[in-house]
């Protein structure tokens, strides 16, 4: 499916920009780095609450990250 393939590369994409290895990531999830590779290849999901939070923290809305939308703006709150 087409949010699928868009979400795996785009969360890729989001963490290589920022310099973060996956480790780093998955500190900011509470999940291990072998959880954020798995969503990275694309065989492992997330759940809303962890999508909010990736959301709000690469400062781009969740459509941007389902591939709903290719506008990666933020609506929201400044990240703290």
């Amino acid at each position: 499916m087409k949010m699928e393939l868009l979400f795996k590369e785009r969360l890729c994409q989001l963490r290589k920009a920022r310099g973060l290895s996956q480790k780093q990531l998955g500190e900011v999830l509470g999940l291990t780095n072998h959880a954020v590779s798995m969503m990275e290849a694309g065989e492992r999901g997330t759940t809303m609450e962890k999508l909010a939070v990736l959301a709000e923290y690469f400062q781009v809305s969740t459509d941007y990250l389902l591939g709903v939308t290719d506008d990666p703006a933020w609506r929201g709150e400044p990240f703290e």
